[in-house]
């Protein structure tokens, strides 16, 4: 536990250490920065903040944690969550350095991205079935048998929660504060499953997101982009998994449920009224769903929250559905 715990160390260290020099590399490179969209006016002063900060800490996490897993005597676990990882992340990557270096403004579109996001999930499934997998979901503690098919939960899986944790990626803080809350709840599953070695990469990118977190808090210095969000929820997804407690995401990883949910909803409700009514009507007032509370909280009357506030609600919910989670299991 305690050489576990010395990985975390060694990436929160490192993470801070490089953050700093990869931001001024940016800035001397005169690279353009994020962009925001024009809908979100509250967050207009934010253009041209350096954005990938996300390969900065990848790139800390999956050389610790290849490092201590070497140590540890490598399990076939550690490495489908570090191949996913990696993965996801020179996808996320791709589709930033189209927008931020080629100026694409929408990087890779929707049909690239996705083919790649299954090409990975294929691939993981395939690693996972061979060392690992026999078919079986956990549903709410249920075993069902889904055979071959459990590709395509494997898909759906790592494909959906990529993309909800890079929808949640919309404030300072907001992602990288909201994962470090769901690695440490599946760190307790890991221990109690005696998997020492799903722990070890829980919290090695746990001490890699803290140290990035010293420079995504209000006011950012640096965001993580879809190299760090889209791997990072790949990530979530193949741990739960790798421990074989598939349901426990929809808890731990409610707030990206939530954040993707407001999406859909506002899309569905939309064409569905302009289609009766002629007009286009919004359940939220915007998404994903930590805009609409930036612009009036939750309810019409409030003021509008501070990105703070917002940051410690999602937080909060995060953190309570979580414990919910754990205590579910174990008590």
């Amino acid at each position: 536990m305690l050489f576990t715990i010395l990985g975390g160390v060694l990436a929160f260290a490192l993470t801070v250490i490089a953050m700093p020099r990869f931001i001024r590399f940016y800035q001397k490179a005169k690279i353009k920065g994020q962009q925001m969209h024009e809908d979100v006016k509250q967050h207009q002063a934010k253009a041209g903040t350096p954005t990938m900060g996300g390969v900065v800490f990848l790139i800390i996490a999956l050389v610790v944690s290849l490092i201590f897993a070497t140590l540890m005597k490598v399990q076939w676990s550690t490495l489908g969550i570090l191949f996913v990882l990696a993965l996801y992340g020179v996808v996320g990557f791709l589709d930033d350095f189209l927008k931020v270096f080629k100026q694409v403004n929408e990087g890779l579109n929707p049909k690239q991205k996705l083919v790649l996001q299954i090409i990975g999930g294929i691939i993981f499934y395939v690693f996972h079935s061979n060392h690992q997998g026999t078919g079986m979901l956990n549903v709410f503690g249920f075993d069902i048998n889904l055979g071959w098919f459990y590709l395509f939960f494997v898909l759906f899986w790592l494909v959906g929660f990529s993309n909800a944790v890079n929808l949640t990626d919309g404030i300072d803080g907001l992602s990288s504060i909201s994962v470090v809350i769901s690695l440490a709840a599946y760190s307790v599953i890991a221990y109690k499953q005696g998997q020492m070695d799903v722990l070890m990469v829980c919290v090695v990118m746990i001490g890699a997101l803290l140290g990035f977190f010293v420079f995504n808090k209000k006011p950012a210095k640096i965001f993580m982009g879809d190299v760090g969000s889209l791997a990072l929820g790949g990530m979530l997804a193949t741990i739960s998994i790798a421990l074989h407690q598939e349901w426990t995401l929809l808890l731990i990883g409610f707030v990206y449920v939530l954040e993707t949910s407001s999406v859909m909803l506002q899309v569905a409700y939309f064409k569905y009224t302009k289609k009766k009514y002629g007009e286009g009507r919004r359940i939220f007032r915007m998404t994903p769903f930590h805009h609409h509370l930036e612009l009036g909280g939750l309810s019409g009357k409030s003021k509008a929250w501070s990105e703070w506030q917002v940051d410690m609600f999602l937080w909060g919910l995060g953190l309570v559905m979580s414990v919910l989670t754990l205590l579910i299991l174990y008590i």
